[in-house]
């Protein structure tokens, strides 16, 4: 698989506020969030495609996927049980330009996501998205006390390459615990 080309800086700038289609349907085990597209996963059309972000190893290392894949083959997940969706569908340069009042209407919109497609867990890959989208302030990573309908909630770290508090290998344990749970 040759990954697609890499975009140019006119075509990231054209990505602002793109969105990128979920990757989603019915009775999922796992509904994975991230927090809202950057804008080259917004330019190349595919969830987290920026070279350096650690989603697709980690999914790979942590048992999700038998090989690792391109951003380009996350149709790939579906027939595993798994999908891609965010808390905000906009792109932005980064998660920092988000204001609360918008990532709270997004937890509103993925909680309405997660009714509709009733996945076994949704994912959110980021505690501080969590913690403002759904106005749990004290939420930790891991498996959350409340649920959305019937779909359990579990919280992992953001895989973004800028995220250091979390090295891989622990982002790969964490993944796992999920993986675990979700068989």
């Amino acid at each position: 698989m040759t990954p697609a080309p890499r975009p140019t800086p006119a075509q990231l700038r054209a990505a602002k506020n793109k969105t990128v289609p979920d990757v989603i349907a019915p009775g999922l085990r796992v509904l994975f969030c991230g927090i809202n597209p950057g804008l080259y996963t917004a330019a190349i059309g595919h969830h987290f495609g920026r070279p350096g972000n650690r989603f697709w190893p980690t999914l790979h290392a942590a048992g999700f996927t038998s090989r690792l894949l391109d951003p380009s083959e996350e149709l790939e997940l579906l027939p595993l049980g798994y999908g891609i969706t965010n808390v905000v569908a906009r792109a932005t340069v980064g998660a920092d330009e988000l204001a609360k009042k918008e990532i709270i209407a997004g937890g509103e919109i993925l909680s309405a996501k997660v009714r509709e497609f009733a996945p076994q867990y949704l994912a959110i890959l980021g505690i501080g998205a969590y913690r403002t989208a759904f106005a749990q302030l004290k939420a930790t990573v891991g498996l959350q006390p409340d649920a959305i309908g019937g779909t359990r909630v579990w919280v992992l770290p953001n895989p973004s390459g800028l995220n250091a508090h979390y090295q891989g290998k622990d982002l790969v344990k964490l993944f796992r615990q999920l993986r675990d749970a979700a068989r």
